[in-house]
């Protein structure tokens, strides 16, 4: 039997990152199931990750899967792994504070399944003590961070905030999920 991956994406431009990440998991023989933060559709659209993964795209936290159970919780029962790609500071601070508002932070939340973030976002951000805290915080309880590394940034400047290399991601996953 295939490898449950749920893959959530949150609004980055790192987004699109998410159909690399998807084909290559792929390739390696797993599952992906995409689930999108509120606003992450402003930056890749569900239709593209659907075609890309093969399976329905969750977007909201009212959809319902089948029966009675509520989707976040069907998705992170399913899932043998939750990897957050990109993984915004609003993401990462709202899990850390068991915010549970969008379909990737209520997930995160019900799942028993590891969880992978990479991270993406401005330099400023990811260096702001807040921000290093809650991914501490996230780090104590035993969820996993791939990067970000130093690389061209939105802004148009060079920065530690950029997403880790796809093959990198892919590499943690599947040390996480193929044993």
């Amino acid at each position: 039997m295939k490898k449950q991956i749920l893959l959530g994406v949150s609004a980055s431009i790192a987004a699109y990152k998410a159909c690399e990440i998807i084909n290559r998991l792929r390739k390696e023989g797993l599952d992906v199931t995409v689930c999108l933060s509120r606003d992450a559709g402003h930056f890749i659209t569900p239709l593209t990750l659907q075609t890309l993964s093969g399976n329905k795209v969750f977007c909201g936290m009212f959809e319902e899967i089948s029966g009675y159970d509520p989707m976040h919780i069907k998705l992170a029962q399913k899932a043998d792994l939750f990897l957050i790609a990109p993984a915004t500071a609003d993401c990462i601070s709202k899990i850390a504070s068991g915010i549970c508002d969008d379909a990737v932070t209520a997930t995160a939340a019900s799942t028993k399944a590891p969880i992978l973030m990479a991270p993406a976002m401005n330099e400023n951000m990811y260096n702001n003590k807040i921000i290093q805290d809650n991914i501490g915080k996230l780090k104590n309880i035993g969820i996993k961070f791939i990067g970000p590394k130093k690389g061209r940034l939105a802004c148009g400047k060079e920065g530690v905030g950029h997403i880790a290399d796809v093959e990198e991601i892919v590499k943690e996953v599947k040390k996480a999920v193929i044993k």
